[in-house]
């Protein structure tokens, strides 16, 4: 798992397992869980080019987001239709339009100074897309830039035997070894996935609310 890997998953289009045509249903659903205000401020790490960034903006949100692969940004903003300005930080390019500011390149590389205040974290595809290895540092990280903020956290659970990530399962067990030390976790919903993962096996669809323990 490297960034060859998604810049080729990318250029062959190959990311269905990631975006779907509209802005997410549970984020329609349980939004209303976070505790964001109208020009609120909300993260989206690894967030590709979902639509579910055009909906927040509709409804007079600001957006903060992280992507590895800068073709999705690219196709991002086309979709918005809006020419972003584009600047270098440290390792990074910074997207930057009327409420919106995307950071280009490793996730690792992005800090709180650079993030500023974020009052909520969406992350719909990031700790799925990350091999287990990988998300101890990835969960410590984002608990660090986001000053611990609320998040809404979708996963998935099925047998890595019939199918390799990603999406990769991060079981509900692990995901409160990464953030219950730090947070109040509360499973909103927990279904299974229409038709299987990408088709393929049959999968749990996990929806969390995570908020910030006090003391």
């Amino acid at each position: 798992m490297d960034t060859n890997f998604w810049l080729q998953r990318w250029e062959k289009n190959d990311i269905g397992g990631f975006h779907e045509p509209e802005a997410n249903p549970i984020l329609v659903k349980y939004f209303h869980e976070l505790p964001l205000k109208k020009g609120g401020r909300i993260f989206l790490p690894l967030c590709g080019r979902t639509l579910d960034i055009a909906w927040l903006l509709s409804k007079g949100y600001r957006v903060a987001g992280a992507e590895l692969v800068p073709l999705a940004i690219e196709q991002l903003f086309k979709g918005l239709g809006v020419k972003p300005k584009v600047s270098s930080l440290g390792p990074l390019k910074h997207y930057s339009a009327d409420n919106i500011d995307i950071f280009v390149g490793d996730i690792f590389n992005v800090s709180q100074e650079m993030l500023d205040d974020i009052d909520v974290v969406y992350d719909r595809a990031a700790l799925v897309a990350l091999p287990a290895d990988v998300r101890p540092q990835y969960t410590k990280h984002l608990m660090e830039i986001t000053h611990q903020a609320p998040q809404l956290l979708i996963s998935y659970e099925y047998d890595q035997s019939v199918m390799e990530g990603p999406p990769f399962s991060v079981s509900n067990k692990e995901v409160k070894q990464h953030y219950r030390d730090r947070y109040h976790l509360t499973l909103l919903e927990s279904k299974n996935v229409p038709g299987g993962l990408k088709g393929k096996c049959p999968a749990q669809e996990n929806v969390w609310l995570l908020e910030k323990r006090r003391g």
